[in-house]
């Protein structure tokens, strides 16, 4: 009877990750809707978010990775900020300028819409870009028997 429990309670852990995950969302958007509304531009929230999340992560990454981390070089370090700064900061920036203007209960949702969104874009692109291949493909076939 133990085992089962225990195992019940293994199995719950992923569930119960997610809905943290999703608590903490809601809390900083309205904690970022509070910053907003008191004067603060979302420039200065996404630094701020970036600045604390590097001092939580770079020490722990130092310290739990030492053995089998690769090598920083330039080019590697280059990558990371350019990936950083199109990716995340950029996104943030978004999210908090989207929050300024609507509310963070607007923005929670739509935050879960956003696989919907990649998967209905995968789609559409697939298919455009199958299109494209076609028309190529007998253009190609045109063009060589004339």
């Amino acid at each position: 009877m133990g085992m089962g429990v225990k195992q019940l309670v293994v199995g719950l852990v992923p569930y119960a990750a997610m809905v943290a995950v999703q608590c903490v969302q809601v809390g900083i958007t309205t904690l970022s809707k509070a910053a907003i509304s008191q004067g603060a531009t979302p420039l200065i929230l996404a630094v701020y978010a970036d600045a604390i999340a590097s001092l939580i992560l770079l020490p722990l990454s130092f310290f739990l990775n030492r053995k089998n981390r690769p090598p920083l070089t330039f080019a590697l370090l280059c990558k990371v900020f350019i990936l950083s700064l199109i990716g995340i900061t950029l996104m943030q920036i978004c999210v908090y300028t989207g929050v300024s203007f609507s509310s963070p209960t607007l923005v929670s949702a739509t935050n879960n819409l956003i696989p919907a969104f990649t998967f209905l874009l995968a789609v559409i692109f697939r298919f455009f870009f199958f299109f494209i291949f076609v028309v190529f493909y007998f253009l190609i076939i045109l063009l060589s028997s004339s």
